[in-house]
């Protein structure tokens, strides 16, 4: 059973969560969703990192925002491949959060997609399961494709308009 583990720091990241959970469910893929806080739960987050991989998940997407240490601190306590989405916050236009999540330490590497990049969250650990399944590669292959393709037909449609 494939799994991925979604966590965030608090239920106001669910929205913007839900982008990488309609990716999922489009490739197939089992996922579980946690409100687990790096810095309100301390305990809670280290014991789902140190566990994760004994609990069957393969990849964890840890999505913060401010502060945003959640990702950080699931890479120091996991051997899972870890991506963290910067949530855009109130304050700085999501840098804050940015620069938590993207400036690690030597030795505990974090995947980070841009401010709010669930969806692009979501594809990299499709693409991470795609090296272990198969079948799920050939889903990453076709949906890159198809992507080629309605970029050809929209070139197609603009030139159409142009000339």
């Amino acid at each position: 059973m494939v799994k991925v583990a979604v966590v965030m720091g608090s239920d106001s990241d669910f929205p913007l969560m839900k982008k990488a959970l309609d990716v999922f469910k489009q490739f197939g893929i089992d996922y579980d969703v946690r409100v687990i806080s790096a810095h309100r739960t301390p305990d809670v987050a280290h014991d789902f990192a140190k566990n994760a991989a004994y609990r069957g998940y393969e990849v964890i997407i840890a999505a913060a925002g401010k502060a945003a240490h959640l990702a950080g601190v699931m890479a120091s306590m996991t051997p899972l491949p870890v991506i963290g989405v910067p949530v855009k916050s109130s304050t700085l236009d999501g840098l804050d959060s940015l620069l938590s999540t993207v400036q690690m330490p030597q030795g505990i590497p974090v995947a980070t997609v841009a401010i709010d990049g669930a969806y692009n969250a979501a594809l990299l650990a499709v693409e991470i399961l795609g090296v272990k399944y198969p079948e799920i590669m050939g889903k990453v292959v076709e949906y890159k494709k198809n992507l080629a393709e309605e970029v050809i037909e929209k070139d197609k449609k603009l030139q159409g308009e142009i000339l």
